[in-house]
């Protein structure tokens, strides 16, 4: 299939008015496609989820936090946030914590994605697609899974590429979902001066259909795809937000245990999650890894039990156990963060390091910080931007929720600026590595950091 997506540029003040109708369409839309499947009939599930009370609950939380309370009391996000963005996470909020997988799973399918995105983009009168896109399989067997590429010339080799594994806590989303927030992201690569980049995104198997190391696998096999395409690991950087982060850690990770340090090998990923010998043992590392919001250790009491993320710690360790079972929830590579061999993590680092994005407020956000400081104490490139104020993936949430285009974009803005400093200078011996810049959610046009 070959299709063109909808630039940036047209995602701009009709974020605002269109996100309202985001729930209505696709719940419409789940209700036509999928409730036969899920043996689960959406109605009941709405009614469980969504009981009487919630309709005296939200709005009272609302206007008591954002209205009543003294700003001591009020958080952050409250503060800083747009009454639009404040009520969409507060939903948001309530039913990650109380609707079913498959409810939400539905949502983010390509079945509804798709659609949706085609309507946005008619709506705004493109009867054509102005970037080149097209649905990629690979993989046999258990590696077995498929993704899309967005490209700007698909005639010729593409001079970077960005690999993409989306997040949704193993359980919810795919890469259609995103797609929209990675044509952003392709465009401004081409504003910045790539004369032909190019961004994989994986597509693969969500718990339940299949568990850990599956997903691995297939994360594997994705980046292992990308670069037969572009030929050269320093042409790539591995992204990934939330749940992606966690798989493109375990990636880096899987990469750095097989390779040979003349010593010894390190640890190899099989099957059955313990460890074998791989059939690509000889992956190189790519040239950068930016993490979005990174849930790095499945379970940890590090978790903020954040009052104002859409995100729940006891249901993200559901669904950690969910992927990884009782057995391996605690080990590497499975949970990233667990991995306390600090050789491996040496050998998993990209060749300029990570770039880490996530929000003051947001769950994953101490987890996030010992990551860097980890990182750093080990002499390891490393920079991170945190939003002051900010919850869980902003740099996706903000570019469906904000207003102004400056609000939208600054997360990206970041990214592109960081992976551009990687392309493009070589890294100095002195260079202060764990350097946070934080980014205020209500003060953004005093952050412009790219260009």
């Amino acid at each position: 299939m070959a299709c063109r997506l909808l630039p940036h540029r047209l995602c701009g003040a009709a974020h605002a008015s269109l996100s309202p109708y985001v729930l209505r369409i696709r719940l419409g839309h789940a209700a036509a496609v999928d409730s036969s499947r899920m043996h689960i009939p959406v109605d009941d599930c709405l009614r469980r989820g969504f009981p009487a009370n919630t309709v005296v609950e939200l709005p009272y939380h609302f206007v008591r936090d954002r209205y009543w309370a003294s700003p001591a009391d009020s958080p952050s996000f409250v503060q800083r946030s747009t009454v639009f963005e404040d009520v969409v996470i507060r939903c948001v909020r309530y039913a990650f914590k109380n609707l079913p997988a498959n409810i939400g799973k539905v949502f983010f399918s390509r079945n509804v994605a798709l659609p949706f995105l085609r309507w946005r983009a008619l709506r705004h009168g493109h009867l054509k697609w102005p970037v080149f896109w097209r649905e990629q399989s690979l993989g046999k067997g258990d590696k077995a899974t498929k993704g899309v590429w967005i490209m700007h010339d698909p005639q010729k080799a593409p001079d970077f590429v960005v690999y993409y594994v989306h997040g949704g806590g193993f359980a919810l989303g795919s890469c259609y979902f995103y797609l929209e927030f990675l044509m952003a992201w392709h465009h401004m690569l081409v504003d910045d001066g790539y004369k032909n980049p190019a961004i994989f995104a994986l597509d693969y198997t969500l718990v339940p259909d299949d568990i850990y190391p599956t997903q691995v696998q297939q994360t594997l096999e994705g980046y292992s795809h990308a670069l037969s395409v572009v030929k050269d690991p320093s042409k790539v950087c591995v992204a990934g937000d939330s749940a992606g982060g966690t798989l493109v850690l375990s990636l880096l990770q899987v990469l750095g245990g097989r390779a040979s340090d003349g010593r010894r090998e390190g640890p190899k990923l099989g099957i059955d999650g313990g460890l074998s010998e791989p059939s690509s043992s000889s992956l190189p590392t790519p040239l950068a890894a930016v993490l979005i919001s990174p849930w790095v250790t499945l379970t940890s009491n590090r978790h903020y039990p954040s009052k104002v993320d859409f995100l729940d710690r006891r249901t993200l360790w559901k669904y950690a156990r969910e992927y990884a079972g009782g057995a391996l929830l605690n080990e590497a590579p499975a949970s990233p963060g667990s991995c306390s061999d600090e050789e491996l993590w040496r050998r998993a680092s990209p060749q300029r390091g990570y770039f880490v994005v996530y929000g003051s407020e947001e769950v994953f956000a101490p987890d996030a910080e010992d990551f860097l400081e980890l990182q750093a104490t080990l002499g390891l490139e490393v920079d991170g931007v945190r939003f002051d104020g900010g919850i869980h993936a902003w740099p996706v949430v903000s570019l469906f929720l904000s207003s102004t285009a400056d609000r939208r974009l600054e997360g990206l803005r970041s990214i592109v600026s960081q992976i551009s400093k990687r392309v493009r200078q070589p890294q100095a011996n002195n260079t202060k590595n764990g350097v946070v810049t934080t980014l205020r959610l209500d003060q953004v046009d005093s952050h412009r950091q790219a260009r």
